[in-house]
């Protein structure tokens, strides 16, 4: 069996370089405990002192387009990683986050949208009134060659898509010229292409 010792002193040494390394946010000056500080200081001046309690901020290097997620049932803050090479968004983007946490904490219960009414205000009091859906980071999106093609039976129209579509899909401009904006099944897109 020594082979098997051989492995399992390569897992030690592996994981003890990794435990014994700065994170990335360490070296760069922005730890998850300085962010998570200043994030609980936000929610704690707002009067979300049961979200502050419970948040938690981490880097998240399986994010690749989006700068940064908010789970608003584990109350946690996923960044991207990437954000270093623009360290001006990384406080901005934090915010962001924290809006969507302090909006559903408001709402309770009831569901919000993403980035309808609430989170604007919310937003508006962390103090990012000018804050975008969206951000326009440099962060490139990897882009799928479309597998599948489906046409509507009425306007001849094309769908691209990477994925097979699960359930029936209709043509929405036909639907709503034809059926009020209601799903119908005359509409419904054919696959005409693997």
């Amino acid at each position: 069996m020594p082979l098997l010792r051989q492995l399992e002193f390569a897992f030690q040494t592996v994981a003890a370089s990794l435990r014994d390394a700065p994170s990335f946010a360490q070296r760069s000056g922005y730890s998850d405990a300085d962010l998570e500080g200043k994030a609980r200081e936000q929610l704690r001046s707002l009067g979300a002192t049961r979200v502050a309690r419970e948040l938690r901020v981490e880097w998240n290097s399986r994010l690749k387009t989006s700068a940064g997620r908010a789970d608003c049932r584990r109350k946690l803050i996923s960044l991207n990683p990437r954000l270093f090479e623009h360290p001006a968004e990384i406080n901005r983007t934090l915010l962001h986050e924290l809006a969507h946490l302090l909006a559903q904490f408001r709402a309770g219960r009831r569901r919000v949208l993403p980035h309808g009414e609430e989170w604007q205000q919310a937003c508006r009091d962390l103090g990012i009134a000018d804050e975008k859906r969206c951000h326009n980071l440099p962060f490139p999106a990897k882009r799928y060659t479309p597998r599948f093609i489906y046409r509507c039976p009425n306007c001849r129209q094309e769908f691209p898509r990477v994925r097979r579509a699960r359930g029936a899909v209709a043509c929405l401009a036909c639907c709503r010229a034809h059926n009020g904006g209601e799903f119908d099944v005359r509409f419904r897109l054919k696959l005409v292409k693997l």
